[in-house]
């Protein structure tokens, strides 16, 4: 099959990649989301609602994602299934566009738009519990607003999507069985030798150290106090920019490259 890109083809294969397997995708995409009702509910009643919209998005959207990202190109944990994936009638780009427009396109959709229904929800019930003529009434009823898609908090978690949904992808393709499991024991070993090699190196040169933030902020103790030592202005851009983009954009053309590879 050679590599080119038809429309019509991409539309049978696409169609084949949902349809072939329902109750995987479908299944994974339930119990997202219910979990992530859940988790909103269980948070919100013990911790407020604030902490119950950071936990849910983080929990529902981190996990749900990687999960549908390892499954969209999971052909691969049998023979059969991975010979009759590769023998498709259609290029490897529209094959490896089909995994990103359902892991990384269509998922991200459906579920941002159910939490923004949920976080409504919770959001309106609480404000509706308040006395209006209380007197703290216009600060309470303020100080609880729709989790907004376009906070510092919610683009950081956009980043971590799409670097743990590329690196779910890609392992898919190298590891044949439970791939999921092997990529996630990779991620939280590089993240863990991440921050303790930034802590050895920032003990090079620092005394009191607190606590270190790879990439960002080292906490130093100054007697009582705790003292903040920020990257500078240039690297700082240069390392969000680097993870914000090269690493995820490299995670997924990577993906892309493999699947090539697979199909010679």
């Amino acid at each position: 099959m050679n590599d080119t890109f038809n429309i019509k083809r991409f539309g049978w294969v696409f169609k084949k990649s949902v349809l072939e397997r329902p109750a995987l995708m479908l299944g994974l995409m339930l119990v997202t989301l219910v979990i992530t009702l859940l988790t909103y509910a269980i948070v919100q009643s013990m911790a407020g609602i604030a902490k119950a919209q950071v936990s849910a998005f983080v929990f529902g959207f981190l996990v749900g994602g990687s999960f549908m990202s390892s499954s969209a190109l999971g052909y691969f944990s049998s023979n059969s299934s991975g010979t009759s994936f590769l023998m498709l009638p259609a290029s490897h780009l529209e094959k490896w566009l089909c995994a990103v427009l359902i892991s990384g396109v269509i998922y991200a959709a459906i579920y941002l738009g159910f939490f923004r229904l949920v976080d409504v929800f919770f959001v309106n019930n609480y404000h509706q519990g308040l006395d209006p003529n209380g007197p703290n009434y216009q600060n309470l009823y303020h100080s609880v607003e729709v989790f907004g898609f376009n906070n510092e908090i919610a683009k950081n978690i956009f980043i971590i999507f799409f670097n743990i949904s590329g690196a779910m992808l890609l392992g898919s393709l190298y590891f044949n069985k439970v791939s999921y499991i092997k990529v996630a024991l990779l991620v939280c070993t590089l993240v863990i030798f991440t921050y303790f090699a930034n802590l050895l190196i920032a003990g090079l040169f620092f005394n009191h150290i607190d606590m270190a933030t790879p990439f960002k902020s080292i906490f130093l103790k100054v007697g009582s106090a705790i003292g903040i030592v920020d990257l500078p202005e240039g690297v700082s851009s240069a390392i969000s920019f680097l993870i914000s983009y090269v690493i995820p954009g490299t995670l997924w053309l990577t993906a892309l490259i493999r699947l090539k590879e697979k199909e010679m």
